[in-house]
This record gives structure tokens, C-alpha cells and sequence, in this order.
């Protein structure tokens, strides 16, 4: 749980004093696992959300002079409350850009909040049974690595993130983007296709997978302008844009 008086020695750990040897030790914080589930990361200050950017793109932290390696697999998983709520932090930019997938959880549907009003009050043993382990999540990654990727589909991968920068071709929608995607946008969208290919049982990624990965994977990495928001345009909104505007191969 991530709150305003939150340390970063509370995520990664610290070293602390052994009298009985007169030494320092590391000791580790709860960093040290293979899922992290940040609740309300943008309540924690700056110190700490720059504590997690080594976690996040080196699986490694720092304690003291000595660096640790994280467990493999690793990944962090966040919820966001509002910005506009008291006491929360807007998230630097650059680790924004080291998360793969933004996902906007909208409000329930009618038939979604009547199971949970059904639900609450009932007292309910809750058993939880073992799906994956580690193992299986490291090999699921090493086979999604051999899906096969076409030169055409790679291009169109770099096209689109090319097309979301100012600095390249120049496009109608430019005037509403202050800031396009980074070259992480790239990878993750290689990715993240990949994957798509091989939970639908395909070895190779076909351009709809692209397309299917856009969205969650570029619009929190494309800063809409001032000129955007007075048009009520949000980054989904240019991803749609951008979608729309290179061509499809």
C-alpha cells in the first residue's frame, strides 16, 4: 500500500546494525518478489517513485554501495487513483514510460454492481488454488520470445510510434500531440503482440494483434497539447488518430 509518508528503505530495504558482529547487513523489503502490486502508486512522494525506476528497468536495487538482483520473473503491477484526488502525486513521466500497458478500469456495468451488492455481507471462505508458478511464467516468456514476427509487421510497428513524433513525418493530427511515444513504445508493442499471437495459438504475429496492443501500450506515453485538450481530445483519442492514419499493411 503506497501512502505520502511512505520511505523508499519501506520498499527496497535498508542495512541495519548487528551488534553481536559489529557489522551492517541489507535487509531486503518487499520489492524482493516476483509480483508487486503497488496500490495507489501516485500517493507515494518523488524519492520513492524514483526508487522503483532501477526496480522497474534494471530488476535490480541499489542498498548501501552493493546491488541486488531481483527474482525472475519480476514485473509490477499499479492501481492509479485521480489526479485530482488530495493527496496524490502526478507520476514522472519516465516511469510512466517503464510500464508496458496502461488499462482504464471503468465503472461497473448494472448487472457487474448487482453481483456486488449480492456479495457484500456474505461470509465466504475464500480458497485460493495455485494456477502458475514462477517456472511456468519464465517458460511462457521464453516460448512467446520464438513467435514469429514478419518484416512488414515490424515496420508497421515502427511506424506507428514514428508517426506519434513530431520529428517525423508531419501529420494532421501532430498539431494535438506535445510529446510522441518513446522507443520503449516499440519494444513493448513487440512484445506485447507476441503474446497476443500465442494465446490465440498462432506462431506468428498477424498486424490485428498490433492494432489490438495500440491503445493500452502508446496512450500513456503520447502527452496530448494544450491545443488537444481545448478540443477535448484524449491520448486514446490520438491513438485512434494515429491508427487510422498509417497505412495498414
Amino acid at each position: 500500500q503506497f501512502t505520502p509518508d511512505l520511505l523508499p528503505a519501506d520498499l527496497i530495504g535498508t542495512m541495519t546494525y548487528r551488534p553481536q558482529t559489529g557489522e551492517f547487513v541489507p535487509r531486503h523489503g518487499p520489492i524482493f518478489s516476483n509480483i508487486i502490486l503497488a496500490d495507489e502508486v501516485n500517493r507515494a512522494p518523488a524519492k520513492v517513485q524514483s526508487a522503483m525506476l532501477e526496480a522497474m528497468e534494471e530488476r535490480q536495487v541499489t542498498i548501501g554501495d552493493t546491488t541486488f538482483p531481483l527474482p525472475r520473473p519480476f514485473f509490477v503491477m499499479a492501481t492509479q487513483n485521480p489526479i485530482e484526488q488530495e493527496g496524490t502525486y502526478p507520476l514522472p513521466e519516465a516511469q510512466l514510460d517503464r510500464f508496458i500497458m496502461k488499462l482504464v478500469v471503468t465503472y461497473p456495468t448494472p448487472e457487474e454492481e448487482l453481483q456486488i451488492l449480492r456479495r457484500v455481507g456474505v461470509e465466504r471462505e475464500v480458497r485460493l488454488n495455485t494456477v502458475l508458478f514462477p517456472s511456468d511464467i519464465s517458460h511462457l516468456q521464453e516460448v512467446a520470445s520464438r513467435i514469429k514476427v514478419d518484416e512488414r509487421v515490424e515496420e508497421y510497428i515502427v511506424s506507428l510510434v514514428m508517426s506519434s513524433r513530431k520529428e517525423g513525418e508531419t501529420r494532421s493530427f501532430h498539431r494535438f500531440v506535445e510529446f510522441g511515444a518513446s522507443p520503449r513504445a516499440t519494444i513493448y508493442m513487440y512484445r506485447c503482440a507476441k503474446i497476443r499471437a500465442l494465446f490465440d495459438g498462432r506462431s506468428h504475429v498477424v498486424p490485428d494483434d498490433i492494432k489490438a496492443v495500440a491503445e493500452p501500450v502508446l496512450a500513456h506515453r503520447i502527452i496530448p497539447s494544450y491545443e488537444a485538450e481545448a478540443e477535448q481530445l484524449t491520448a486514446t483519442d490520438l491513438v485512434n488518430l494515429l491508427l487510422s492514419t498509417v497505412p495498414f499493411p
